[in-house]
């Protein structure tokens, strides 16, 4: 029996779910049975019937799920598996823009770690960031972790204050605009896609901003054949597979986040048939860090 029936078995033996980010290798995304971005893999992790959760991704998004879904199992294929923007804000900072600002929503991108979460009032995705924010009754906004995502935000809603953190997304961050020109230099007609997690500089030279199902969407919906893509090279299969006819082109240097690629078939069937790798969160911090979650799942409705 080859590893994906293998897989198909346990998870009906262990009434299993796989839930799986964009970013993951092809093979991962295929036996999965929710494929997205942040915003609706914690929508999906809501109200599932299956009592373990096997999450494809890095370890936020296993927190994340855990939090909403204190009853059930969430195992992660791999615990290494960490993204190092879910870290890059403290408790210091916060409490410091709370005494300086008054009227302040701490709005934290659910890229980050309960810890930052049960510090905020807010969590968002770049899906929903802009929506939420406009919903909000506070004139300051300090945004964490990511700045980048903070000030496109930001230039839509000109009327709030924004402060600013400075984290960021090391994969995103490295995008090169010079490679992204070349690119464009060999493919004139080809529409360049970017995710706001990108710096300023190569946000300005694109056609379409958006969170990874924006871009999905966007590329599906265009009347144009060609396209740069400025994401993580995982959503390569997702664009592919709805778009066959298109050509989808990415840097000489590839965005990779190595941390997704960690997950395997080989781990997926390993935790399935161990229950290995599951996620704890203590129930004081899940308590803390479940209502910013909530709130975003409100709002974002």
């Amino acid at each position: 029996m080859d590893i994906a029936r293998e897989i198909k078995r346990l998870k009906k033996e262990k009434n299993a779910a796989i839930l799986a980010h964009y970013y993951v290798r092809p093979e991962v995304q295929e036996i999965a049975d929710y494929v997205g971005d942040s915003f609706y893999l914690s929508k999906a992790a809501v109200g599932l019937r299956e009592q373990t959760i096997v999450f494809c991704g890095v370890s936020f998004m296993g927190e994340s799920a855990k939090i909403l879904n204190p009853d059930k199992t969430v195992l992660m294929p791999d615990m290494t598996a960490d993204c190092a923007m879910a870290h890059m804000a403290d408790a210091e900072l916060i409490r410091h823009v709370r005494d300086t600002y008054e009227d302040t929503a701490v709005v934290c991108y659910i890229n980050s770690t309960a810890r930052l979460k049960q510090l905020s009032d807010v969590c968002v995705t770049s899906a929903n960031a802009v929506k939420i924010v406009k919903a909000l009754p506070n004139k300051n906004i300090f945004f964490i972790p990511d700045r980048n995502l903070a000030h496109y935000v930001a230039g839509q809603i000109p009327e709030k204050h924004f402060i600013y953190n400075d984290g960021y997304c090391p994969v995103h961050e490295k995008m090169q605009l010079e490679e992204i020109r070349k690119v464009k230099a060999s493919h004139p007609a080809a529409e360049i896609l970017v995710h706001p997690e990108c710096a300023e500089s190569v946000r300005n030279v694109s056609d379409y901003i958006g969170s990874t199902s924006g871009i999905i969407t966007y590329a599906g919906k265009s009347g144009s054949k060609e396209f740069i893509v400025c994401t993580e090279n995982g959503v390569r299969y997702e664009l592919e597979k709805n778009n066959p006819e298109k050509k989808f082109y990415f840097t000489k240097t590839e965005p990779v986040c190595l941390d997704m690629k960690l997950i395997t078939l080989e781990k997926i069937k390993h935790v399935l048939e161990s229950g290995e790798n599951e996620v704890h969160v203590a129930d004081e911090l899940r308590k803390a860090s479940v209502k910013p979650l909530e709130r975003m799942l409100e709002l974002a409705r």
